[in-house]
């Protein structure tokens, strides 16, 4: 049985988490088992597709891979910062020397910022019901 050769990286963002597998070919895309002609099929909002291929980008290996991505939870918005991330992990397995440019991109850094639960005898995490003197 022959190796496949391929490059993975895990990527989260929000509540979202993406797993990136990187195959040379010429850019063909799957997400979550189903072909698409591009990125922007899954994500239709070319701004979130432009997030997530970012790292192809900026380090010009853009149709030089075929993307399988398995993505969950979340929105959309968070599922493509999570895929950008996945990409850029995946891209420093293929070749470490494209570290300096996704780090002067800010490619490799992990976004901590989650959404803050709600307490209870409010309306959202923070904004208290409207005050009644009467």
């Amino acid at each position: 049985m022959s190796e496949v050769i391929g490059y993975y990286g895990t990527g989260r963002r929000k509540t979202a988490v993406a797993r990136v597998y990187l195959r040379p070919g010429e850019g063909k895309v799957k997400v979550n088992g189903k072909e698409y002609e591009s990125l922007n099929d899954y994500f239709k909002n070319p701004a979130w597709t432009k997030h997530a291929i970012e790292p192809l980008e900026v380090t010009n290996t853009l149709g030089k891979f075929d993307l399988v991505i398995r993505v969950n939870g979340g929105g959309l918005s968070g599922q493509s910062g999570a895929v950008r991330l996945g990409i850029a992990r995946a891209l420093l397995q293929y070749d470490q020397k494209l570290r300096p440019v996704l780090k002067k991109y800010k490619m490799l850094t992990r976004d901590p910022r989650e959404v803050e639960r709600k307490k209870y005898g409010l309306k959202k995490a923070r904004r208290a019901p409207q005050f009644s003197k009467r």
